[in-house]
């Protein structure tokens, strides 16, 4: 499976919320995945299937940090495209998703906690080898 890199560095192939062909979801692995988001702290309750389903990122859609926002503004693809890369808000980024993988680890099945690994807790090491392949 190829990455699909999001602004952010997250692998939207590897999430199980990301909905984009041809990475359709079923009903029941969206419901999984709102189980598991409880789970791991993400969400306070379950969450309907639409909520949980991602097509992905928006510059319109809630995201903590604006990072889609902000490279949409700066006419980049990703932040490891940017000349301030990494900045303060991407450092918190990082630093803020790093908190939830011993919750991950905690609570995660190993299936589980490698497909967050994959998805999600890589985002650095992903940006950071498109920005070394953006520099040369």
């Amino acid at each position: 499976m190829s990455k699909i890199l999001a602004a952010c560095g997250n692998d939207c192939a590897a999430c199980p919320r990301y909905t984009a062909h041809p990475y359709e979801k079923s009903e029941v692995e969206l419901r999984h995945t709102a189980e598991l988001w409880m789970k791991i702290g993400y969400r306070d309750h379950v969450v309907s299937n639409e909520e949980i389903a991602c097509s992905g990122c928006k510059p319109e859609n809630w995201c903590r940090y604006q990072v889609v926002k902000c490279c949409e503004e700066k006419g980049i693809p990703t932040c490891a495209s940017c000349a301030e890369y990494p900045c303060d808000n991407m450092k918190d980024c990082f630093s803020v998703t790093k908190s939830f993988e011993p919750m991950c680890k905690k609570v995660c099945t190993e299936e589980e906690y490698a497909m967050l690994k994959t998805a999600f807790f890589e985002k650095e090491k992903n940006l950071g080898e498109n920005h070394a392949v953006e520099k040369e």
